[in-house]
């Protein structure tokens, strides 16, 4: 990496970019939820109303993307077009990490009332001790995560289109 991508955030331009980023991350993981619901519609055999029922009672996307990968792991696909759809799972997964960590964490300003850093929401105990885990600043590399985690969940959920597409699932 270059040494830019190291330095802090400082330009209010800069922290605005990062907000509008964040609401990027959010209404584009929106897309990927709606498709997950098409796909469990597809790999059991319903039509969107059941699979959305059952995407509802499913609390978290963590459990949607298990039951869609163990869906894709039954047998009932290709091996190709499960090697697909399992391939596209991980990539959500690694992205939804960087969407939980931004959306749960606390934020920690400096001097300028611009944020320097983001706290996990997690506890590390160890037998003796106890502290805060997570921290990450906020510098250009977190822009260039949050645009990578884009770039990747908007790729995936083409990707998922064309999956819904070619197995003529509800859509």
């Amino acid at each position: 990496m270059s040494t830019v991508a190291t330095k802090p955030v400082h330009a209010s331009t800069d922290f605005d970019r990062l907000l509008k980023l964040i609401g990027e991350l959010n209404y584009t993981w929106t897309n990927t939820e709606s498709l997950l619901v098409h796909l469990i519609a597809g790999m059991v055999g319903t039509d969107k109303e059941t699979a959305t029922l059952i995407f509802l009672t499913l609390g978290t996307s963590r459990s949607r993307i298990a039951l869609v990968e163990r869906l894709a792991k039954m047998g009932r696909l290709t091996p190709e077009r499960r090697d697909e759809i399992l391939d596209i799972m991980k990539t959500l997964t690694k992205c939804q990490k960087v969407r939980n960590h931004y959306n749960h964490c606390l934020y920690a300003f400096g001097d300028d009332s611009l944020p320097k850093m983001t706290i996990n929401l997690r506890i590390a105990e160890s037998k003796d001790s106890i502290r805060l885990d997570g921290y990450r600043k906020l510098d250009r590399r977190a822009i260039e995560e949050f645009e990578q985690a884009l770039t990747e969940i908007r790729t995936s959920n083409r990707a998922l289109w064309n999956v819904i597409r070619v197995n003529a699932f509800p859509a």
